[in-house]
C-alpha cells in the first residue's frame, strides 16, 4: 500500500495540488481524469519522484518499484532495440555475467578441495537461485513476446532506436516498463502511439497484471476494461470514486446535482443572515447579534461549483456542396519507399455519405493511403481519381506546418471563419483546448498537440464535403471529442478516419476498411462489429492451427470428397450472387425512399401528396421491402 498525504504544490502562484491525499491498494488500477491542465500528468511525476512538492508526504513500503511512462520521448541511443529492452532485466542480466565469470574460473582452477573453490561453488548456487528468481532464463522469450504484442516485427529487433519515430521508441519504453513488472505503473496516455490490435493486446495484458496501476487516458474503452476505480483531479483536490469511468461519469453526475442543491441551499442561508446583519446592524440593543453572524458568515466555507461548458458548443461543420454518388476510387495503387512495397495493387470505391474507419497494424499504410487520396502524397502507379465536385478537407499532424507561425492561435480561425460562428470563436477554441489568453500565442511557440488541435479547429470552419482525419483524437480530452464525434454524426458528407480510438469510432462509422499484408479489406458495420468478426476469425485460425497439429485430421482432410468441395464452392458462389442481387436493390430502394422523404420535405408538394391516398400505402410499401431485403441480407451474409 502507498500512502499519498496532504500533498501541495503551486505553480507560479497557481494552487495544482491544495492538501489531497488518497490510498494505492497493491492490486488498484486507477484511472486518473480531469480536465486539461488539471495536473493529472504532473501528479504522475510527483508519484515517481520527478516533480518536487511544496509540502506533504508519500509513503512507500521498502523496495517498492515504481514505473512511468511519460507522454512524450526522444532517444539518440545506437543500442538496438532487442538490447534496449532487456535493459529491464538488469540484474537478471548483472548476475548471468557474473556466472560465466564464475564458470570460467571454475574451468581454469584445479584446486578442487580448496576452500576458495567451495567458496565459488556456493557463491555460484547463490547467482542461480537469483537468476532464477529475476527470470533471467528466459529473457529472450520474454522481450520477444512483449515487443511483438506491442506491434514489432522480429526484423525491427536490430534497429537502433535513433532510428525510430517518437511513437515506436514510447512502444520500446512501455515494453521495459512492463517486462520489469514494477509495483506500481504509471502510464501517461500509453495508447496514444498504439494502433488498435496493439491496443487490445496491453489491455488484455495491464488488466491480469498483477501489481498497481495509475493511468492517464482519453481512451474511454480503454479505461472501463482495465480500471475499477477513478480519481478526479479537479480544483487543486481530488475526488475518488470506486469505479470505471462510464459509471464514474454516472456518479459524478449525481454528485454535482447534490452539491449544487447544496450550494443553492447555502446562498438561501447567505442571503438570510445578510438580511439578519443589515437589520440588526443599526440597533444597539441587537449589535452583538449582529457581530455573531458576521463571524458566522466569515466562517462559512463557501460551496463552490466548477463550471461546466458542455453545452457551450453545439458544433456543426458548414455546410457544403453535395458531392457526386462516387466521391473517390483508387485503381490498382501501389506505393513504394525505396524497396519497401507499402501498398501493392489496391482498389477501393468511396461513396457519398460513407463514413469509413481505417484500422489495421503500425506500417500496414493508413497513413501513406491517407495522403494519396487527398493528393498529398503521390504513388507509383495506379489511378486516384475524385468524384464529380468533390472539396477535400484533411487533417494530420502535420497539416499544422502549412500555418505561419507568427500568427496567433485566433488571427488562424478568424481567417476561415464565416457567418454566425465568429461570434463563437473564444467558445470553438474552448472546445480545443484553447483557454483565456491561450487564443493570443503566437503558432511558432505552440507544442505539437496544440499546432495539431488548432490545424483540427481550422478545418472545421471550412466548407468540405470529403473529410479525411488522420488520428484526429490524439491531443483532445474527452469532452473535445465528444464535441467533435457528434459534430462529425451530423455531417452530411463523407468522413475517412484513421483512428485506433474504439470509443471515439463506435456509432460514427459504418465501413472499417483494414490495413494487412495482404491488402486493403472491407468490412460492414463499425468498430465493435469488426473487433467482434476479427475476434471470431482469430478463433476460427486458432482452431485451425490446433486441428494442424493433430495427424488424424490432416488425414480426414485429404480424404475429403472432391465432389463435396465443388458442391460448397457452387454454394458459397450462389449465394454471393445473391447477395450482390440484395445489395442492389437495398440501394435502389433507399434512393426511392429518399426521393419521396424529399417531396414529403417540400411544402408545395406535400399539399398535392395529400390528395393522392395511394402515395402513403405505397410510401409503406416500400419501407417494408426495404426492411425485407436488409433482413434478407443479414441472413445470406451470415451463411457466408
Amino acid at each position: 500500500m502507498i500512502a499519498v498525504s496532504n500533498i501541495q504544490l503551486s505553480f507560479g502562484g497557481r494552487i495544482m495540488f491544495d492538501s489531497i491525499s488518497f490510498l494505492i491498494n497493491d492490486n488498484d488500477k486507477i484511472g486518473l481524469t480531469g480536465r486539461n491542465g488539471a495536473g493529472k500528468s504532473t501528479l504522475l511525476k510527483v508519484l515517481k519522484g520527478i516533480q518536487q512538492i511544496d509540502g506533504g508526504d508519500i509513503m512507500y513500503p521498502k523496495g517498492t518499484i515504481i514505473g512511468y511512462l511519460p507522454q512524450e520521448l526522444h532517444s539518440q541511443s545506437s543500442l538496438t532495440v532487442m538490447q534496449e529492452t532487456k535493459k529491464a532485466f538488469d540484474l537478471a542480466m548483472k548476475y548471468m555475467e557474473e556466472k560465466e565469470k564464475i564458470m570460467h574460473e571454475m574451468e581454469t582452477r584445479t584446486d578442487y578441495e580448496s576452500d576458495g573453490y567451495m567458496q565459488l561453488i556456493e557463491r555460484l548456487g547463490e547467482v542461480e537461485h537469483q537468476i532464477e528468481i529475476h527470470d533471467g532464463y528466459s529473457v529472450d522469450e520474454q522481450t520477444e513476446r512483449v515487443l511483438k504484442g506491442l506491434g514489432f516485427e522480429p526484423g525491427d529487433f536490430e534497429k537502433e532506436m535513433k532510428s525510430l519515430s517518437g511513437g515506436w521508441q514510447m512502444r520500446v519504453e512501455l515494453a521495459k516498463i512492463l517486462l520489469q513488472k514494477p509495483d506500481l505503473i504509471l502510464l501517461d496516455e500509453p495508447t496514444n502511439h498504439l494502433d488498435i490490435e496493439s491496443v487490445l493486446w496491453l489491455e488484455k495484458f495491464l488488466k491480469e497484471y498483477p501489481g498497481a496501476i495509475i493511468m492517464v487516458s482519453h481512451d474511454r474503452s480503454f479505461l472501463d476494461n482495465i480500471t475499477n476505480r477513478t480519481i478526479e483531479v479537479i480544483s487543486g483536490n481530488i475526488d475518488d470514486y470506486p469505479a470505471p469511468y462510464t459509471r464514474y461519469v454516472e456518479l459524478r453526475k449525481e454528485r454535482r446535482e447534490q452539491i449544487i442543491n447544496a450550494q443553492k441551499n447555502q446562498q438561501r442561508e447567505i442571503a438570510q443572515i445578510e438580511r439578519n446583519i443589515e437589520r440588526f446592524r443599526a440597533k444597539a440593543s441587537k449589535a452583538t447579534f449582529a457581530q455573531s453572524l458576521i463571524k458566522k458568515l466569515d466562517k462559512m466555507d463557501i460551496i463552490e461549483v466548477e463550471e461546466e461548458n458542455i453545452a457551450a458548443m453545439n458544433l456543426r461543420f458548414p455546410a457544403a456542396q453535395p458531392s457526386g454518388k462516387v466521391v473517390m476510387t483508387a485503381k490498382n495503387v501501389t506505393k513504394k519507399y525505396g524497396d519497401k512495397t507499402v501498398i501493392n495493387n489496391q482498389s477501393i470505391q468511396i461513396d457519398r455519405g460513407d463514413k469509413i474507419a481505417f484500422v489495421g497494424k503500425n506500417g500496414m499504410g493508413k497513413t501513406t493511403f491517407s495522403r494519396m487520396l487527398v493528393g498529398d502524397l503521390k504513388f507509383d502507379s495506379g489511378e486516384i481519381e475524385p468524384g464529380y465536385n468533390v472539396t477535400i478537407g484533411y487533417y494530420a499532424q502535420h497539416a499544422a506546418d502549412s500555418m505561419d507561425g507568427k500568427d496567433s492561435v485566433l488571427d488562424v480561425v478568424d481567417r476561415v471563419a464565416v457567418g454566425d460562428i465568429r461570434t463563437k470563436l473564444r467558445d470553438l477554441l474552448g472546445c480545443f483546448l484553447f483557454k483565456g489568453d491561450d487564443v493570443f500565442k503566437k503558432v511558432k511557440v505552440l507544442s505539437g498537440g496544440e499546432k495539431g488541435r488548432l490545424a483540427l479547429c481550422k478545418m472545421i470552419l471550412e466548407p468540405r464535403n470529403f473529410l479525411v482525419m488522420d488520428e484526429p483524437t490524439n491531443h483532445l480530452d474527452m469532452l473535445s471529442k465528444e464535441i467533435l464525434k457528434k459534430a462529425l454524426n451530423q455531417f452530411e458528407g463523407t468522413v475517412i478516419i484513421v483512428s485506433h480510438d474504439r470509443d471515439f469510432l463506435h456509432g460514427l462509422t459504418n465501413k472499417t476498411f483494414e490495413f494487412t499484408k495482404e491488402g486493403i479489406k472491407e468490412h460492414l458495420g463499425d468498430i465493435n462489429d469488426f473487433l467482434e468478426k476479427k475476434q471470431m476469425e482469430d478463433m476460427r485460425l486458432l482452431a485451425k492451427k490446433d486441428d494442424e497439429k493433430k495427424p488424424e485430421n490432416k488425414v480426414q482432410k485429404t480424404e475429403s470428397k472432391p465432389a463435396d468441395n465443388n458442391n460448397r464452392e457452387k454454394e458459397l458462389k450462389k449465394i454471393k450472387s445473391d447477395i450482390e442481387k440484395c445489395e442492389k436493390k437495398i440501394e435502389e430502394l433507399e434512393s426511392t425512399i429518399k426521393s419521396l422523404d424529399e417531396k414529403l420535405q417540400d411544402a408545395e408538394q406535400f399539399q398535392q401528396i395529400t390528395k393522392d391516398p395511394e402515395f402513403f400505402n405505397n410510401y409503406e410499401k416500400l419501407k417494408k421491402q426495404l426492411e425485407a431485403e436488409m433482413g434478407k441480407w443479414e441472413e445470406l451474409s451470415s451463411k457466408v
